[in-house]
């Protein structure tokens, strides 16, 4: 990433991956199995972490088009 502003907020984030992966029409699938993450509330060293637990599948795809 040059030239890039750095991202400071899940949305921003959120927005920045989905652009990313809709020029490329990509498919991500993660198969997770007693997955722990440690989600911060903020972009920042200060933020407060939620723990995420996950089994199962996440499929995230892209599609550029427009419907009719």
């Amino acid at each position: 990433m040059s030239n890039a502003e750095e991202t400071t907020s899940w949305p921003e984030l959120a927005i920045g991956l989905y652009d990313r992966l809709n020029e490329r029409n990509a498919e991500i699938v993660y198969d997770f199995d007693n997955f722990e993450l440690s989600v911060p509330s903020a972009a920042k060293d200060s933020a407060v972490h939620a723990p995420w637990k996950m089994n199962g599948k996440l499929k995230i795809t892209t599609r550029n088009g427009v419907s009719s």
